[in-house]
């Protein structure tokens, strides 16, 4: 079943989930259609190779074509109408950067992944509800409410502002009207009357430009009091969601509903400024005793422009955290003359700034490190899909300088790994007289120098992002502080769905709890200390619970991924659970887990029955990524056989648990199905008899476990067969156990 096909069966609180990062991006009505083709793809190397990326947008094209010519047989109209917009789209917006449709579709897939995962979890973790937390869903609809508002108030004091003007006009008219009249016509019943008419205009004018000047500064009052609360909650959720994304977690939104608030909140701010502007104006044609504009004019232009600077500081954000095209997955660790990309946004989008903006990268100042390549460059809105003002440095290279000795530094690998580091940027901003200096940085990194140091340098970017909210406690690894157990948990299965795409049930969770505290335990308040979790060995092993869980990952990525997807690797599961899972099972019932004792291992135990009715369980010496890569796991549970004392080779493993036929689940993932067997004249192509490998323990009498499977003999089908034919099985086994000796 298709990934896409699963999503469609979600129930309807996921399914909105998914509805939200679906737009005009990247349409849904595409997702659907091309289902099976985007996921035969690979977006996630494409999103880093702009050569691949550009094939794929291509193929991606065509693909769109060809639908069109499908659903214009059928006169589809509407499905035409929305796969031709969908075809400009995909030509005009990603033309001159294909990465980025690449890296939006390669997103789609993980967070549906991620949902997908979150859906078989009985409970929603902690964290991630926290994110979906009804409040803060809430508070979004207000801002947004709340920003409409003020725009509609500056417009309608526009209103207001202009009215003053007509007033003023017409009073300056009529004032010149008088002063221009003889002495003895000022002195008439009619210019009298006239002149009481003009005290009433003057005392008019008076009271619409207080008005005037309060509306104004109840529209400055409501954008300050927006600013200083919901508008910085709202900015400080969305990093803290950008945090948690890094690590796994669910993506990231919003930031589009933040630029349009903070970008209609500047178009109020500068349509305020420019109001008290034209106050002026008035002011130096007309000004009398009383006259509030003198007053209360400068006071309220300069709440306007202390408003500005602060709403264009908090708007430069880092939209995409630094991260090397090589690990896409493991953002925020950056190795030494390794380029990475990094990508910020200005979330007031005005057309005057377009290229106007120059950006300035640069590296925490403790000269150890400096950045090399293009580490300046113009915002502009021209490269987003989306058309936001933005920068995307692509090709930075963090370098080490050498000390003063003349070496460069010799830290060992947890000291390199929990050192902290910071990207700055810095740029200046000139706008209607207004000249505002802007800085933001990233969230510390971690610098590496060899590819070895990557797993512990991921593990301390995801112990700071899951610990704080501080974006820049550089000294954080000085005293580390402890997780909460039921969060880590929740952290770590998000490392499966995001990296392996499926995450880790409760038994599992419960099997690595288990695994770091010693003891079965409940963790919901757990705290785990940083040491435990990655730089203590594990009891009576030579490796950190993390460097043992991250080489699972590594071996499930690169040789079981398909297995580990459809969920037929159970994984963590204890040897006292496994025999306690399987020992009322039907004999030939086996499961599949990690080892505990060998990285990046994965074996199998199945459970027999003796003659005398006791049942007894096998598990066969761990297979790595070594063996793995000699031959596909499905086809080593295919093919396995065990030699017992006295009886011939068979295949012990039957079904896997609880109850499903070993064909059934894993035929689809064989490499091939298995030859007929033939006899040694029925030869393939030149003569030969063509030759697979097979698996092969023995089992001793004395033994309830099978030897290494040392074991991946050449044997084919046909040799196997006359074997059966012309030898005793004790010959049989004489001959599988014996070593080969050298040629």
């Amino acid at each position: 079943m298709s990934q896409w096909s699963q999503v469609q069966q979600l129930e309807i609180k996921f399914l909105e989930q998914v509805d939200q990062f679906y737009d005009d991006n990247f349409p849904m009505e595409i997702r659907h259609l091309l289902a099976q083709w985007i996921e035969s793809q690979d977006w996630e190397a494409a999103a880093n190779n702009e050569a691949m990326a550009m094939i794929l947008l291509q193929n991606l094209i065509i693909q769109v074509d060809d639908q069109l010519d499908r659903v214009s047989q059928e006169k589809n109209l509407l499905l035409i109408h929305n796969l031709k917009r969908v075809r400009k789209l995909l030509q005009g917006k990603y033309h001159g950067n294909p990465m980025h449709i690449a890296v939006i579709i390669s997103n789609c897939l993980r967070e549906e992944r991620r949902i997908l995962a979150a859906a078989s979890m009985p409970v929603q973790g902690p964290l991630e509800k926290s994110l979906q937390n009804s409040v803060v869903s809430e508070r979004q609809r207000n801002v947004e409410h709340k920003v409409s508002a003020i725009k509609n108030s500056a417009q309608m004091t526009d209103q207001d502002v202009k009215y003053l003007e007509d007033l003023q006009e017409e009073f300056d008219f009529r004032y010149k009207t008088i002063q221009s009249l003889e002495q003895n016509d000022k002195n008439s019943t009619l210019i009298k009357q006239e002149m009481l008419a003009l005290q009433s205009m003057l005392n008019s004018l008076d009271y619409k430009r207080k008005e005037v000047l309060s509306k104004i500064g109840r529209v400055i009052h409501e954008i300050d009091m927006l600013m200083s609360n919901m508008l910085t909650e709202e900015l400080l959720d969305w990093k803290r969601r950008q945090q948690i994304a890094c690590i796994g977690g669910p993506l990231h939104g919003g930031l589009d509903q933040l630029q349009n608030c903070f970008t209609l909140l500047a178009e109020s701010l500068f349509q305020v400024r420019r109001q008290l502007e034209k106050l002026d104006e008035l002011l130096t044609r007309l000004t009398y005793d009383g006259d509030p504009i003198p007053v209360q004019r400068p006071q309220l232009l300069e709440k306007v422009n202390f408003l500005l600077y602060n709403l264009f500081r908090n708007s430069f954000v880092v939209e995409r955290q630094p991260c090397m095209p090589t690990h896409p997955q493991r953002p925020m660790v950056l190795k030494t003359l390794i380029q990475f990309t990094v990508k910020l946004r200005l979330l007031i989008k005005l057309p005057e700034l377009n290229y106007q903006i120059r950006v300035k990268a640069t590296i925490d100042n403790n000269r150890r490190f400096v950045l090399c390549g293009t580490h300046v460059k113009a915002m502009n809105m021209d490269e987003s899909a989306n058309g936001s003002l933005s920068v995307e440095f692509r090709h930075l290279q963090p370098k080490e300088m050498k000390t003063s000795a003349g070496s460069k530094g010799n830290e060992g690998p947890h000291m390199v790994t929990e050192e902290l580091h910071s990207i700055s940027f810095e740029t200046q901003v000139c706008l209607y007289g207004l000249t505002i200096n802007l800085e933001t940085s990233s969230l510390p990194v971690v610098m590496i120098s060899n590819v070895s140091q990557l797993p512990n340098a991921w593990a301390s970017i995801i112990w700071y992002n899951l610990s704080t909210n501080d974006p820049q406690n550089l000294s954080f690894f000085n005293n580390p502080p402890a997780a909460t157990l039921s969060q880590l948990l929740e952290v770590l299965s998000w490392q499966f769905s995001s990296y392996v795409g499926r995450g880790l049930n409760s038994e599992q969770l419960n099997m690595l709890a288990e695994k770091l505290m010693g003891q079965q335990v409940s963790y919901n308040d757990y705290q785990l200390s940083w040491a435990k979790f990655c730089k203590e060995h594990l009891p009576g092993k030579s490796f950190t619970f993390w460097v043992w869980l991250e080489a699972i990952l590594d071996l499930i990525k690169k040789h079981i991924l398909p297995l580990w997807i459809d969920g037929y690797v159970m994984g963590f599961v204890s040897k006292e659970k496994e025999r306690i899972l399987l020992k009322d099972k039907t004999p030939g019932t086996f499961l599949l887990r990690f080892s505990e004792s060998n990285l990046g291992g994965i074996t199998f135990t199945w459970v027999d029955q003796l003659e005398n009715g006791d049942v007894t369980f096998h598990s066969v010496e761990p297979y790595n990524k070594g063996r793995l890569a000699a031959l596909p796991f499905a086809d080593i549970l295919r093919d396995y056989k065990v030699i017992m004392a006295d009886n011939v080779p068979e295949n012990p493993l039957k079904y896997l648990y609880p109850d499903i036929p070993k064909d059934k689940a894993f035929g689809k993932h064989y490499s091939c199905q298995p030859n007929e067997v033939s006899k040694p004249s029925d030869g393939g192509g030149k003569g030969y008899v063509p030759s697979v490998f097979i698996p092969v323990s023995k089992i001793l009498n004395d033994s309830t476990e099978p030897h290494s499977p040392s074991d991946l003999l050449p044997m084919s089908p046909s040799v196997y067969a006359v074997l059966r034919e012309h030898l005793s099985p004790t010959a049989i086994e004489t001959a599988v156990s014996c070593k080969l000796s050298p040629s």
